[in-house]
Order: structure tokens, then C-alpha cells, then sequence
């Protein structure tokens, strides 16, 4: 396949207020570049698009700085080598990045790795064998440390990480309860993700109540990624000692002012409940690790998961902004 001249890029124009619009974006031809010495040029096939994106595109302080206005936007990505002037790295060789949201893209090999896709689809390494499930992984035993046969509940269930999330706390013999926003989503996680019992949040008016209902016994593990009333409704019903893992709060990322946080949250201290937030780039030397066991779950069929696949660079912002209105299920990618 021959190299065209000029490539896509997504561009970040304006930082959104609130919820983001296609008109915060820009698709941008330009002129592809070339691989000068000791760099490789890479064409993407692949793109991760993740909520915590939403977080780089306010111009604030945060773990990662924000995305430039007039600039490709970046993201992981698996790509493959179309041409090489670096020792480590041949032509053919499929490549995981984070310079997603164009087409080509140059590099010294820093941050660059190389994946089987003789052991795996390519994709597979955006998703289940890459960061989400990894923080699934992470979040679960590294910060919840999490023991068999406790009782968990996960909100966003039927996510990316979510879903995860669900059926290594099942593995670990861990009773489940999840929650999700349709029909569609709640039959997944009963019969595919094997979670004991599962509830749509657009049809309660009180997550706390339902709560009590699908958790008599009470909740050691609550993994979070909603917020809001999700959380207010945890603490409710955490047993004492119990850990809440903050892998994101989904219903806040678009407030234009934060919102005050659940006025429950002095239970915390009666129930001695610990409470923390991570990010999984900080725990990298724990890959091998996750890499070893989750693949022995995969070759084992004992996890499963969800796509939801747009087509095409210049669909990117939709494929963004579906992650806001509920519709989507697993693991959002874009296929260049």
C-alpha cells in the first residue's frame, strides 16, 4: 500500500461549555509527515476513545495536560509501520501508541510498543488487553484488594471498564450487583457478564432504596465510576471497612460548576471506609503481571466484552460524544 501525500487529523477548536458539540472539533487535511532519523512513521487502524478525554479539554490542572486548541488531538491507538529508520522497529510491525485521532503519525519509539497480533486482534490491546483492562485489573486488586466471595457493586457496568470490572469480581467468587442505563445493557451483564443482579438508573428515582433491595447483606467494594447519586447510595449501604475505588465519576465531567458531593459523606467515618482514586499509568510495573493472568482468563473464555465500533477518522467527535448519551455498550472504538 502506497503512502498518500496528505492524511485526517481531529483538532480540538474550542474548549467545550458543558456537554461538548460537534462544532468543538475540526477534521483537518494536512500533509503527512515523514520519517526523519532514528523515527518511524505509523498508519493508525486503530482508535481509543475514553471519557477522560472530556477532562483535556478544559484548559486546567490535571494528571495529564490539556489538549492543545488547533492541534491533533492524541489518544491510544494501535497502528502499523509503514516506514522505519529505527533500529527496533520493521515495516509490518503493529505498534500500540498514544498519538490516536489522525491517520499517520511520526515517532522516536518513546512510549512506542510492539503487540502480537498473532495472539491477539489489535484492537483487543485498546480494550481488553490494554489500559481498560488493565484499570479494571488494577482498580480491583491493587487499590480495592479486593477477597473472594465479597460483595460488590459497579456502576457503569456494562462499560468498558465497568463490564471488566464485573466478571473479575465474579472469577473471585464475588457476589455482583451492577448498574447500567438500558434494557438492552442490563440483559448483557445478567447473561453475558454473569452479574447477579443488575438495575437501569433511568428507572429509579432513588439508587439508594434500590440498593438496599439488591444488596441485603450490605457492600464491601463499590466501584465507581458514575458519581452523584451512585455514590450517595454506596456509602448508604457499604458494610463497615468496606473500600470504594474512584476509577471516574461519568456524571460530572460535564458540569459547568462541580456540583456539591453527597451530603452522607460523614458516614465515611462511622463505617471506617477507605476511599481512593487512581490512575492506572501509575501502576505500569503491574502489566506483565495483569497481561499474564488476564490472557490466561481469555484463553480460559472466561471473560467476555462489548465493541462499539464507528467507522472512520472523521467520525472520531461522534464516536466521543456518544460516550455522553448512554447508547453505546463496552469498549468505544474507531476504526480508521
Amino acid at each position: 500500500m502506497n503512502t498518500p501525500t496528505t492524511h485526517k487529523e481531529v483538532h480540538l477548536i474550542s474548549r467545550p461549555k458543558g456537554v461538548p458539540t460537534p462544532e468543538n472539533f475540526e477534521v483537518v487535511e494536512t500533509d503527512v509527515p515523514s520519517a526523519g532519523s532514528g523515527e518511524i512513521l505509523v498508519r493508525n487502524l486503530w482508535l481509543s476513545v475514553d471519557p477522560y478525554m472530556r477532562g483535556r479539554m478544559n484548559e486546567s490542572e490535571s494528571y495529564v495536560p490539556p489538549f492543545e486548541l488547533g492541534e491533533p488531538m492524541e489518544g491510544g491507538c494501535v497502528g502499523e509501520v509503514v516506514e522505519s529508520n529505527h533500529k527496533q522497529f520493521s515495516v509490518g510491525d503493529h505498534v500500540l501508541g498514544n498519538q490516536g485521532w489522525r491517520e499517520y503519525w511520526t515517532s522516536n519509539g518513546e512510549g512506542v510498543s510492539q503487540i502480537d497480533t498473532q495472539a491477539a486482534e489489535p484492537q483487543n490491546y485498546l480494550s481488553i488487553l490494554g489500559l481498560t483492562g488493565m484499570t479494571a485489573w488494577v482498580g480491583l486488586n491493587e487499590i480495592g484488594q479486593l477477597k473472594d466471595g465479597e460483595s460488590v457493586f459497579v456502576s457503569a457496568a456494562s462499560g468498558a471498564v465497568g463490564s471488566i470490572v464485573c466478571q473479575i469480581a465474579k472469577i473471585k467468587n464475588c457476589r455482583v450487583v451492577g448498574s447500567a442505563g438500558s434494557a438492552d445493557k442490563i440483559a448483557w451483564l445478567k447473561t453475558e457478564a454473569g452479574v447477579d443482579e443488575a438495575f437501569n438508573y433511568h428507572d429509579t428515582d432513588d439508587v439508594s432504596a434500590t440498593l438496599a433491595k439488591l444488596c441485603p447483606d450490605g457492600i464491601d467494594l463499590y466501584f465507581e465510576n458514575v458519581g452523584g447519586d451512585h455514590l450517595a447510595g454506596a456509602i448508604d449501604h457499604m458494610n463497615d471497612f468496606g473500600r470504594i475505588v474512584c476509577c471516574g465519576m461519568i456524571s460530572g465531567y460535564n458540569d459547568e460548576k462541580p456540583k456539591p458531593g453527597p451530603s452522607n459523606l460523614f458516614k465515611i467515618i462511622g463505617k471506617r471506609l477507605r476511599m481512593q482514586g487512581f490512575i492506572v499509568r501509575d501502576h505500569q510495573d503491574l502489566q506483565a503481571e495483569f497481561q499474564k493472568e488476564m490472557g490466561a482468563w481469555l484463553r480460559d473464555g472466561r471473560i467476555v466484552w462489548k465493541e462499539t465500533i464507528t467507522e472512520g477518522i472523521e467520525n472520531a467527535p461522534k464516536a466521543f460524544l456518544d460516550l455522553f448519551d448512554g447508547d453505546k455498550m463496552g469498549k468505544a472504538l474507531v476504526k480508521v
